[in-house]
């Protein structure tokens, strides 16, 4: 069951759900708009020649941030992450789902690949996995109004140990963790995998 705009706004003041800073007139009728950050991180060009998810990808993605006056330019089929203003958060009782506006999709802009979960027990500030479509650059400016959040209230309160304890936090844009999962109390799924090996060949 997706919040309406009173619950929405009943939520936001019990502090169930966090935006915040809360911009004027973003609340809809079932949804809040979300506006875009002023940093980036972009891959290094011709930096290696295939991205190896066994590695840390931040060793090879680079920084850059933008002002009001100077657009970022997302390139032609070109892949970057950003990051909103806004930091969102929900408690144990609820969950975000992030989506891109219909404007900027009409566009060519692609604003999350896939990831658009906000899981109960997070608060950051989202990053963005930014996707240009189009034949030509499109210029993207900061403070400009490029996502969208529903919040959805769960069936029953999720349990404290299983509150998000994940890989991604703070305010600026996050890379790829997914090298975690090859390592420490992270690859259990690995064992499974040889495991299901092992009764094929037996």
């Amino acid at each position: 069951m997706y919040l309406s705009k009173n619950d929405l706004e009943n939520a936001l003041r019990t502090k169930e759900i966090v935006v915040e800073p809360l911009f004027p007139n973003c609340i809809n009728g079932a949804t809040i708009d979300l506006h875009l950050g002023k940093e980036f991180m972009v891959y290094k060009k011709g930096n290696r020649p295939i991205l190896d998810l066994k590695e840390d990808s931040e060793t090879f993605m680079e920084k850059t941030s933008i002002s009001i006056e100077e657009p970022f330019v997302l390139h032609s089929h070109e892949f970057a992450l950003g990051v909103l203003i806004e930091r969102t958060g929900v408690n144990g009782n609820h969950i975000g789902i992030l989506d891109g506006l219909s404007s900027l999709a009409r566009a060519g802009i692609a604003v999350h690949i896939t990831a658009s979960t906000l899981n109960p027990g997070n608060s950051l500030c989202m990053t963005l996995e930014l996707f240009n479509f189009h034949d030509q650059p499109v210029n993207l400016y900061y403070g400009m109004p490029v996502a969208q959040i529903r919040f959805g209230k769960l069936t029953s309160p999720v349990p404290e140990e299983f509150l998000y304890k994940g890989y991604y936090e703070g305010t600026s844009p996050q890379p790829s963790k997914y090298y975690k999962n090859f390592i420490g109390d992270k690859n259990d799924w690995l064992d499974f995998v040889k495991k299901i090996e092992e009764k094929k060949s037996a």
